[in-house]
């Protein structure tokens, strides 16, 4: 991969990979609708807005590979999440088909499976129970990769990223956690390993107390360096002071993604 793409480069997730991704692949280009802040002169950034097909398109003129995390990162109102994770999405797909893009990283998240309850530990192969429109999107943008993977050639890795940061911070993040340094890990496996069509895997840390079985990501030779288990304490004192929530404590989506507008019956869910 000599020229990769990295869209949302202003986001939070953004703005670390901007100072990871750099010493390993030089000609990285920045994509976002507005520039960062502190962007630095040997940073080439494109402005596009996801929704403009043709905007994203000389985005990825000349591109090797994507680490597509552009789009709106949180629940928010269908026309939204239409615009930036639906449709943005497809346009960076097509994009990077019709501009012969070798690879695709795409940002999916752990909402694409929020309904699972935490006392069940699921692989990729479980059925995806999206708790969000946020997470529909993401799991729209699945779809499209293995669409494109199967049907045009693409080398497609979706990560469903659990809580990226330094650190957890509480209970729930103690078994999501991704430390920075796994999630360049992953990134490196989709833009750079032989062979690869189409892969779904989780973005987490090496978490004693994982919902997930990463068993997949470890044979496509994944070695997480981070451990949640080393901020147990600390993870677990601060979980005391937030406010209970039944459903978003009940599922692995955790509060306010399960919660928010919920008007099920959580006692027939869990049965």
């Amino acid at each position: 991969m000599k020229r990769v793409l990295l869209t949302g480069a202003a986001g939070g997730v953004g703005t670390r990979l901007r100072q990871l991704l750099k010493p390993l692949y030089p000609e990285l280009i920045l994509s976002d609708l507005k520039a960062p802040a502190d962007l630095r002169p040997d940073e080439p950034f494109i402005a596009a807005d996801l929704a403009d097909a043709a905007a994203v398109e000389a985005a990825c003129e000349g591109v090797d590979g994507i680490v597509h995390l552009g789009g709106f990162s949180v629940e928010g109102p269908w026309e939204t999440i239409l615009n930036a994770n639906i449709i943005g999405c497809y346009n960076l797909f097509e994009a990077a088909r019709r501009q012969g893009v070798k690879r695709v990283i795409f940002a999916s998240s752990n909402h694409v499976m929020g309904f699972h309850p935490r006392q069940h530990k699921i692989g990729i192969e479980a059925v995806p129970l999206p708790d969000t429109r946020y997470g529909l999107s993401k799991l729209f943008g699945e779809g499209l990769g293995s669409l494109y993977a199967n049907k045009h050639g693409l080398g497609v890795l979706s990560i469903r990223i659990g809580n990226f940061g330094d650190k957890p911070i509480d209970e729930r993040r103690l078994a999501i956690w991704l430390k920075p340094a796994d999630l360049v890990q992953l990134i490196r496996i989709g833009l750079e390993r032989p062979g690869l069509v189409y892969e779904v895997v989780y973005g987490m840390s090496d978490n004693k107390r994982a919902w997930w079985d990463n068993s997949h990501a470890l044979d496509l030779g994944y070695r997480p360096e981070g451990q949640s288990e080393v901020f147990a304490a600390e993870a677990l004192a601060a979980q005391k002071q937030l406010p209970a929530d039944p459903i978003g404590d009940y599922f692995q989506g955790g509060s306010p993604f399960c919660s928010q507008e919920f008007s099920g019956d959580l006692d027939r869910l869990k049965k």
